[in-house]
């Protein structure tokens, strides 16, 4: 099944977040970028509001492809304590020597999501690279707030290889992007592991506070077009056997098991 995935801001927007029945709490600031991080301080806030009662995944900036750099910033947020962390893969700089730096993390029990972008050609090749070295999942997002959402980049065949190309290699996927309402039913029709909101969730775009109402309204969509989930989705179904559990970890809520 299909989990909600929220992105928060602040501690006080984990606790809606999780009170709202979100299955995966996101941290990222939406004001640094495309996959702006959150300063530590904060997520360390997040990380015990959230009190292990959801999984929590946290950005690690729109960093330069420098192995260095992003290896670095993916090790200090995983030491956090958060249970995923999320690497944007950008145009120019050492892909591959990136990826082996992250994948020296992974080996260490690092749970590691790429995030691939769809307005920014994503080349669907680099999966398999991703697999083998140790990555736990792979989603799809949008660099670009202003262009349009996931799906005016990238047709739903398209997003169905994604899915499913990802899935055959050992990886949860997820799919983000400005979605809305809308775009709900045709994406779960995809079967990805985790759909991803923040301004869908709000009453006034990214920047603004995440809106109890809207929250609601959201999960209710997702549950409805999945009535056979009695209980909430699991947010990645597979991933422990994506990678290797954390030998520090929170506790998982049986919803998130699969985590």
């Amino acid at each position: 099944m299909t989990a909600l995935l929220a992105s928060v801001l602040s501690a006080e927007e984990a606790e809606l977040a999780v009170r709202a029945g979100v299955d995966i709490v996101d941290l990222k600031d939406p004001e640094q970028g495309a996959l702006g991080a959150l300063p530590d301080v904060v997520i360390r806030e997040c990380l015990a509001r959230a009190a292990g009662r959801r999984p929590v995944s946290a950005t690690a900036g729109d960093l330069p492809m420098e192995p260095a750099v992003v290896a670095g910033a993916a090790a200090r947020i995983g030491a956090l304590g958060v249970d995923f962390v999320k690497v944007g893969i950008f145009p120019g700089g050492d892909l591959l020597g990136c990826l082996d730096a992250l994948a020296d993390e992974a080996a260490r029990g690092l749970r590691i999501v790429a995030v691939m972008f769809a307005d920014l050609r994503p080349e669907f090749t680099v999966i398999q690279d991703l697999a083998v070295r140790g990555f736990a999942g792979v989603m799809l997002d949008t660099a670009g707030k202003a262009g349009g959402g996931l799906r005016s980049h990238l047709d739903d065949e398209r997003l169905r290889n994604f899915v499913r190309e990802a899935r055959d290699r050992g990886l949860f996927t997820g799919l983000a992007g400005s979605l809305g309402l809308a775009d709900v039913g045709p994406l779960l029709s995809l079967k990805p592991d985790y759909l991803g909101f923040r301004g869908a969730l709000t009453s006034g775009g990214r920047g603004a506070p995440l809106d109890p109402a809207a929250v609601a309204a959201l999960r209710r969509t997702i549950t409805d077009y999945q009535p056979s989930s009695a209980s909430s989705a699991t947010a990645a179904a597979g991933a422990q056997q994506a990678a290797p559990s954390r030998s520090v970890s929170p506790p998982l809520t049986s919803s998130a098991k699969s985590l």
